[in-house]
């Protein structure tokens, strides 16, 4: 994991710039001995911002920047003249990025637009000049305020991958294939358990020059819920995809019985998760004979479901006309 460049946590110190002061300044030329309070305000200190950015899919660009400082504001000065506002420091993020407060956990706001701006971390406050301070008895106010402190505080960026389908099944369920048949995505992939530890984005080409974003999420295994195995880090994943894809190999001893395990593990990890569309693909069905797929047939759960096999190409042009249905009966 260490030298992957899917990074989808980072925990940074946020530093938000100091307001400018005010000035403390009277009117003072050649035509004017003794003029008024013309001390201007302070600009204001530079905040932290987070933009969504459609071309970017992870955090690693923040991955080893530990502190973020933005710049303070300048002070005031004669004339009423205000300080110059600290420019503002921003963090271009992937869509679908939650920040939250690293000592409270408290959600603050989720990046979903491309564009969309959201303040992390807001600059103190320009000072007002003398000027503000100039009343029918004190007519010559000796009084400027400072600007206030910027903040400095601890930030998490969690990722969550933003995708139409959702890949969900047990290691060695043939996601990584599918993903690699059916989009340009080339994951991992091997014979054996937790070959893809980070999920893998793929766009699959649709019928008139359409298109829909797939994500393979890393195997999910028994007591995933729990933060067994991959666990917790990618299950949160699957809460943005429209549209769950369950998949369980025709050769599993039974397919209802690992569906309903698949099932509850995303229950009780987010209860809102059994609300979302899904189907069922019985992959790899080219290993088993036709009278072994009457039998599988009638014990299927009832939900939509269909046969394919990734290697033989069976069943993946079904399989699309099913997801993008549903991905667009979700829209309506």
């Amino acid at each position: 994991m260490a030298d992957s460049n899917f990074v989808d946590y980072v925990k940074i110190c946020c530093r938000s710039g100091k307001g400018g002061s005010g000035a403390m300044h009277f009117l003072r030329d050649k035509h004017t001995a003794k003029g008024g309070p013309d001390g201007g305000d302070g600009g204001k200190g530079g905040s932290i911002i987070l933009r969504g950015n459609s071309n970017l899919w992870t955090l690693l660009h923040l991955k080893y920047r530990k502190h973020v400082m933005s710049a303070p504001g300048g002070n005031g000065d004669a004339g009423l003249r205000k300080g110059k506002d600290g420019p503002n420091e921003y963090l271009e993020v992937p869509l679908g990025t939650v920040a939250r407060d690293a000592e409270t956990g408290d959600f603050l706001f989720e990046v979903t637009q491309h564009g969309e701006e959201h303040v992390l971390l807001a600059g103190g406050k320009g000072g007002l000049g003398n000027f503000h301070f100039k009343t029918s008895v004190n007519q010559a106010p000796t009084h400027a305020q400072p600007g206030i402190s910027g903040k400095e505080e601890w930030k998490i960026l969690e990722l969550n991958i933003l995708a139409d389908v959702g890949l969900v099944g047990f290691p060695n369920a043939g996601k990584s294939t599918l993903l690699s048949v059916i989009t340009a995505a080339k994951p991992e992939i091997a014979d054996y358990p937790f070959t893809t530890l980070v999920p893998n984005l793929g766009i699959v080409p649709y019928r008139d020059y359409q298109s829909f974003v797939m994500a393979d999420i890393p195997g999910i295994i028994e007591g995933a819920h729990e933060g067994k195995g991959l666990g917790t880090r990618f299950l949160r994943h699957i809460e943005r995809n429209a549209t769950l894809l369950f998949m369980v190999p025709a050769t599993s001893e039974n397919i209802k019985d690992e569906y309903n395990v698949l099932l509850r593990e995303l229950k009780l990890y987010n209860k809102e998760l059994s609300a979302k569309s899904r189907i069922l693909s019985i992959t790899k069905s080219d290993l088993v004979d036709a009278e072994t797929l009457k039998e599988i047939k009638k014990k299927l759960p009832r939900i939509p479901h269909v046969f394919i096999s990734s290697a033989a190409q069976q069943g993946l042009e079904e399989l699309k006309d099913k997801l993008w249905n549903m991905i667009n009966k979700e829209v309506e």
